[in-house]
């Protein structure tokens, strides 16, 4: 009895103390995936055992603490924080991590000062692809390779594992990745530096020793007491400058004067030229439009050639004004740099700072000489024969074209193919115009369309011709004894009836039927012939001679005849 009383006293006591317990945890609101505070009550070799008011102690992996070097400031008693990712395990145990709590600490922080900017210090710890990894408070970030510093660097050993100051560039949080930079933290200090600098100099300021630091194509950069500046090539001097190397040497001391400081970006820029006088001041006194003057070139381009009148003064001679023969012609061709040479000043831009010239102002116009030459015949040499045409060279240099149509009066293309390059022929100008020269060959011949004059034939004439070839569409004819005007009838224009309309019936040198002249344009060489119409002039004709009445009650040609040939047989009966 006595020990049934001590179980049930036991029990009674167990029951107390849980319903005390319960009662004390319900006070104690723990939420799960939330970041807690803890004391540590025990390190041990593997874990670190922290008492986070809960059922059970929470034990955690030294791990976690060696990777932030915690370990030796910590002991029984301290305080951290830890992230609570289960209350109770199928195991009964709490499952807390300090690398997640240093983690979510982490990136809170991270997305408040990346609002901010705010600097923040890192580790660099190893090398991926296209960059480094910089933890940040225990959260790994990726730092791209032109981030680490303000020029590309080979080796960053002297960087690796000591504390860095960073910016947070970029932050994904759906992927959970940052990426910091470096360079950011140095150029916003070097451009505090420089806005500071920047107090003691202003635009227009002459600066006596100006050291050059490096030389490029397109410029100079200098030192100017600790400030980058760029002088352009384009400041450098008022004339013409291939490299600027070739003018200045590293170290040498310039006297320059600011022309330009960017307040966003700190850029200054410095001008050589700006303390020296102008040229184009006085341009027009010195030189006048249309006046020849001496020059060298000194630059030959694709589009022509630039030619020095005095120091800091250029001119370009555009390619159509090098030569009077070829408006396209190659600068190379006609000059060479540093050639000295005549050039005829065409205009003057002060604004601009831009000089037309011209080369060919030089020299003598042939096209004067050729103006009242339309008409006159000359031997020329071909310089090119095309699917078209053919160009030949006058005796002045000057280039001419010689259509194929001029080239005979039956303007074939065919014809084209007798001519070769460099053959000498004559030939007649006909036009000159826009500096463009049009000769003939078959201008030399009489033409065969003047048949038409001297036979006094016109639209509407009837005349007889010859079968020079037969197709499906039609007959070529001749119509002079020369057989150098070839008329084409179309096959509906053979005859009135349809079953004569057959090119086939006609034989090549056969005499055609009569055909009537229906168009004829002898300076356009357009002739139009119809044995069609002929043949119906003819029936209208003897309609109106046989037919009494024809007109108004339609008899046909044929019942004319049949009608006539009656009458005729009647009357010999009686007879």
């Amino acid at each position: 009895m006595a020990v049934e009383a001590q179980i049930k006293n036991r029990s009674s006591s167990m029951k107390e103390f849980e319903s005390l317990l319960n009662e004390d945890f319900k006070d104690r609101k723990l939420q799960e995936n939330q970041i807690i505070k803890a004391t540590v009550t025990e390190i041990t070799k593997n874990f670190v055992v922290v008492d986070c008011k809960a059922k059970m102690e929470g034990m955690i992996p030294v791990e976690e603490f060696k990777n932030a070097k915690e370990l030796e400031k910590i002991k029984p008693g301290s305080v951290i924080e830890v992230y609570l990712e289960r209350i109770e395990s199928f195991k009964g145990e709490i499952v807390i991590s300090r690398e997640k709590a240093r983690r979510m600490t982490a990136w809170k922080k991270m997305e408040k000062v990346f609002e901010t900017q705010e600097e923040l210090v890192g580790y660099i710890t190893g090398r991926v692809k296209g960059g480094y990894i910089c933890t940040v408070d225990g959260l790994p970030t990726f730092m791209p390779a032109s981030q680490i510093d303000l020029r590309p660097l080979k080796k960053i050993d002297h960087l690796m594992n000591i504390p860095v100051k960073v910016i947070a560039t970029r932050i994904d949080k759906q992927r959970g990745n940052v990426c910091t930079s470096r360079r950011a933290v140095l150029e916003k200090s070097k451009n505090a530096e420089v806005k500071e600098a920047l107090k003691n100099i202003k635009e227009g300021d002459i600066i006596e020793n100006a050291k050059v630091k490096a030389t490029t194509d397109w410029g100079i950069f200098l030192d100017i007491n600790g400030l980058d500046a760029l002088c352009h090539v384009s400041d450098i001097s008022y004339g013409r400058v291939k490299k600027p190397s070739d003018l200045v040497t590293i170290g040498q001391s310039l006297k320059v004067r600011i022309t330009k400081i960017d307040p966003v970006t700190n850029r200054i820029s410095a001008s050589v030229k700006a303390l020296a006088e102008d040229p184009y001041s006085d341009i027009e006194k010195k030189y006048k439009v249309g006046k020849i003057y001496d020059g060298v070139c000194t630059k030959l381009m694709q589009y022509g050639a630039f030619v020095r009148l005095q120091e800091g003064v250029e001119g370009l001679i555009h390619n159509s004004e090098l030569s009077w023969t070829n408006k396209n012609i190659e600068p190379s061709k006609v000059l060479s740099v540093s050639q000295s040479i005549k050039i005829k000043i065409v205009s003057i831009d002060i604004e601009a700072k831009r000089i037309s010239l011209s080369y060919k102002g030089t020299l003598e116009n042939p096209w004067k000489n050729l103006q009242n030459k339309v008409g006159s015949v000359m031997e020329v040499k071909i310089k090119n024969v095309t699917d078209k045409a053919i160009f030949v060279e006058l005796d002045s240099g000057l280039t001419g074209m010689i259509h194929y149509k001029e080239i005979s009066f039956n303007e074939s293309q065919d014809n084209l193919k007798k001519y070769k390059k460099n053959d000498l022929i004559k030939a007649k100008i006909i036009e000159i115009k826009d500096e463009r020269i049009r000769l003939s060959i078959r201008s030399l011949e009489k033409d065969p369309m003047d048949w038409f004059k001297q036979n006094k034939k016109k639209i509407g004439s009837i005349i007889s011709t010859k079968v020079v070839e037969v197709s499906k569409t039609g007959v070529k004819v001749a119509v002079d004894p020369e057989k150098k005007i070839i008329v084409t009838i179309k096959k509906n224009q053979l005859a009135i009836e349809p079953s004569d309309c057959r090119p086939e019936i006609y034989s090549t040198g056969n005499t055609m039927a009569d055909a009537k002249i229906t168009e004829l344009d002898t300076k356009n060489r357009k002739i139009v012939l119809s044995p069609k119409a002929a043949q119906i002039d003819e029936e209208k004709s003897l309609v109106a001679k046989f037919g009494e009445g024809a007109k108004k009650s339609g008899a046909t040609l044929k019942g004319i005849f049949e009608k006539a040939l009656s009458g005729k047989k009647k009357k010999n009966k009686k007879e």
